[in-house]
């Protein structure tokens, strides 16, 4: 599927990717990346930075003290979400020691040239934290009903439809992420659908990388 792209960018075409949560925005990313874009996944740079030993545990550890780590050294993420549910702040204040992080990770991994016409950047915090906005050249939301978003989100993580409601109730509402998103990407039919939805966008985004050569 991926085109022969030869250029070689120095300064890529960067392109937002956000959804609530459960919307399919990882399934996105996989098929825009068969097309052959750069992706760049603000999950799992969180993920490297607080696994055992991980370069944010340090501060994780002082904010929250021992009952967040767990025995290999990384963030316990069942007391983490638990705090989360009874005391909204303590996500913010997570938020505060990664997103720092996580952005400059990101510009460091979208600074090296490539050979795809344009790098996705996948942060489900795109227009919350500070930065994405005003560095990307356009964004794009992965969307799907409400109803939808909960039932894969609990068929995926076990978690009930109270927590998974109570997850989405702390995330920015799903129409201001639409009034905010240059591009919608509707993610609620079948996958043959959204691979033409991907493909189309995929020739509109290359299209708008190449006007800059």
């Amino acid at each position: 599927m991926s085109p022969p792209y030869t250029v070689n960018y120095e300064s890529p075409y960067l392109i937002g990717l956000t959804g609530g949560i459960g919307s399919g925005k990882t399934t996105v990313a996989r098929l825009f990346e068969q097309y052959g874009a750069r992706i760049i996944d603000a999950d799992e740079i969180s993920r490297d930075l607080t696994m055992t030993n991980g370069a944010a545990i340090p501060a994780v550890l002082e904010t929250f003290g021992k009952s967040y780590i767990d025995d290999t050294g990384g963030l316990n993420r069942k007391t983490m979400r638990e705090l989360f549910f009874t005391h909204p702040d303590a996500r913010k204040k997570l938020q505060g020691i990664l997103h720092p992080m996580i952005f400059s990770q990101i510009q460091k991994q979208a600074s090296l040239a490539t050979s795809s016409p344009y790098t996705l950047i996948v942060a489900p915090l795109l227009f919350e934290a500070k930065g994405y906005r005003k560095w990307v050249q356009r964004t794009l939301v992965v969307d799907c009903p409400e109803a939808l978003q909960i039932e894969r989100t609990m068929r995926r993580s076990g978690l009930s439809e109270l927590e998974v409601k109570q997850i989405m109730a702390q995330q920015m509402s799903r129409s201001k992420r639409l009034s905010l998103g240059d591009d919608r990407l509707e993610n609620q039919t079948d996958r043959a659908t959204l691979v033409s939805k991907v493909a189309a966008l995929h020739r509109r985004y290359s299209a708008l990388s190449a006007i800059r050569y």
